[in-house]
């Protein structure tokens, strides 16, 4: 919206994938009164999609249809140079996808006499000579909140610079012990709960307490971890 000016409310809006990000932008783009589809390649992904009331389709049911396009896969040539030349007019196409290899910019970039039109920094709609119709998009196809915006609010990089910090006092701790290897680790459960509890009180939240019965009848502790390592929120 900072990068158009354009009404989110009434637009059909593609989310393409449906993991973590794709779920948080499809829910922000459901919120603002979009009209949701996703796209995805995995059968339970998509089924959540459904089961949150969005319509799964593929980017070739859509793509002549759709108003905004964002992808969100983490994999690469999601929406190639086709896609983009057979979409309406001054759609809207971005990624929030961690690299930016989603968008097949090269191929925009050297299609045989596209034109470039920069409305503003990040900003640009690419015309294409057979229709005379374009696209715009957003931040040269890399991360559009940080390109189109000011990135990630205060609140999330303090929930993601304190698991940072807390996985190096962790590294610390155990340096003597040889719990950790040299090779990459998820965050322990306990640690991950920890870095949501101290972020409780800002939000002025009050947690439950279990009872030492309540915790022996599920086998946890009663301070936690509630979850085993594999579960997924």
């Amino acid at each position: 919206m900072r990068a158009t000016d354009v009404m989110i409310a009434g637009k059909v809006a593609v989310v393409c994938g449906y993991g973590d990000v794709g779920k948080g932008c499809a829910a922000a783009l459901k919120q603002a009164g979009a009209r949701v589809i996703v796209t995805e390649i995995d059968p339970i992904c998509a089924l959540q999609a459904l089961m949150e009331g969005l319509q799964v389709l593929t980017l070739e049911d859509v793509v002549s249809e759709a108003d905004i396009f964002v992808t969100t896969t983490g994999n690469k040539d999601i929406i190639m140079v086709d896609h983009m030349r057979k979409m309406k007019n001054n759609a809207i196409v971005c990624n929030i996808g961690h690299f930016d290899n989603e968008i097949d910019m090269l191929g925009l970039e050297s299609y045989p006499g596209v034109k470039r039109i920069t409305i503003k920094p990040q900003t640009d709609r690419w015309v294409f000579p057979e229709t005379k119709t374009g696209i715009i998009v957003l931040a040269e196809g890399r991360l559009m909140n940080l390109g189109c915006a000011t990135g990630h609010p205060s609140f999330v990089m303090s929930c993601s610079f304190t698991n940072q910090v807390i996985a190096q006092l962790e590294l610390w701790k155990e340096k003597a012990t040889g719990k950790y290897e040299k090779k990459v680790y998820v965050l322990p459960k306990h640690l991950d709960e920890k870095v949501a509890a101290l972020h409780l009180g800002k939000l002025g939240a009050k947690l439950t307490k279990l009872t030492k019965d309540q915790a022996d009848y599920i086998s946890v502790p009663v301070e936690g971890p509630y979850k085993p390592p594999h579960y997924r929120y």
